[in-house]
């Protein structure tokens, strides 16, 4: 029976050298924020105000509006006459 011939080195030798490559740059990190009661608060605080600012600045833009179809139509009516 014929058996086949083996080379000596049982691995052949890596046709591809892994060259090292230069570390990935190390992420910084943020600052840690402490967070505690008294800034939830204001956050919350200030959210409400600039909510109420919000609210107030569209209520007297609805007002206006309608004080400009008023005097619209009332100078219509005069115009007429």
């Amino acid at each position: 029976m014929f058996l086949p011939k083996y080379p000596d080195s049982p691995t052949p030798p890596p046709a591809h050298t892994h060259t090292p490559t230069e570390p990935a740059p190390v992420r910084r990190s943020l600052p840690s924020v402490s967070i505690d009661q008294k800034t939830v608060m204001a956050l919350v605080v200030g959210g409400i105000v600039l909510t109420a600012l919000l609210a107030a600045v569209a209520v007297t833009a609805i007002s206006v509006a309608v004080a400009a179809v008023v005097l619209r139509s009332m100078l219509r009516d005069q115009h007429r006459r």
